[in-house]
């Protein structure tokens, strides 16, 4: 199937505006990039870790997002998405739902990398059917530009300032890419995504 670039870009939107993100974010840019890849016809599910995305999108009562969220704390995004999926699809098998869910978390490198990257690897071990999105800034921003295992060796942050006495980050960046291919994840497709894939 061939992208068309104007179509996407005129798709509703799934992520309202009126939220408290800065202009121009990156993280705002992503999500709502990533949630024009869902078909029109799409449920999703979408999962957060606490960040600057979760506090400026969601303040209760009020939310920016058309479809349903969860908050979750900063270390388990990969937990709650993979939890929420797993019931999914027990639900499902009941006859208790009916159509299709998609499920989406998103994390920045804190969350990804580091904090949340036990809930991360577990889920991708046990193969769950979910997307998961890191917006890596390279260091915790959200709380102050503290180094991160996603930051480049010798940068320049708040805990490994550059210098008389510090060359910066000593360690090498973590490749988090080779991490999550180690867990040999395979792509599953539903016998609906199946049929539409067909056409």
């Amino acid at each position: 199937m061939a992208y068309n670039l104007k179509e996407t870009l005129n798709k509703e939107e799934r992520l309202a505006p009126g939220h408290r993100m800065c202009a121009g974010c990156g993280a705002t840019i992503a999500v709502r990039n990533v949630l024009r890849g869902l078909h029109e016809e799409d449920e999703a599910v979408i999962t957060s870790a606490t960040s600057c995305l979760e506090v400026s999108s969601f303040m209760y009562p009020y939310t920016a997002w058309k479809d349903s969220f969860i908050h979750n704390a900063f270390e388990n995004a990969g937990a709650t998405c993979s939890g929420v999926e797993a019931a999914y699809n027990a639900l499902k098998r009941k006859g208790k739902v009916k159509g299709t869910r998609k499920f989406i978390a998103f994390g920045g490198d804190g969350g990804t990398y580091d904090i949340g990257f036990q809930s991360l690897s577990g889920a991708m071990e046990r193969n769950h059917d979910m997307v998961y999105v890191c917006y890596d800034n390279e260091a915790y921003m959200n709380t102050g530009i503290q180094r991160s295992s996603a930051t480049p060796m010798y940068a320049d942050t708040t805990t490994t300032p550059v210098g008389s006495v510090s060359d910066g980050k000593p360690q090498n960046r973590k490749d988090l890419a080779q991490v999550i291919a180690a867990h040999n994840i395979f792509a599953t497709m539903s016998s609906d995504e199946f049929k539409r894939a067909k056409k």
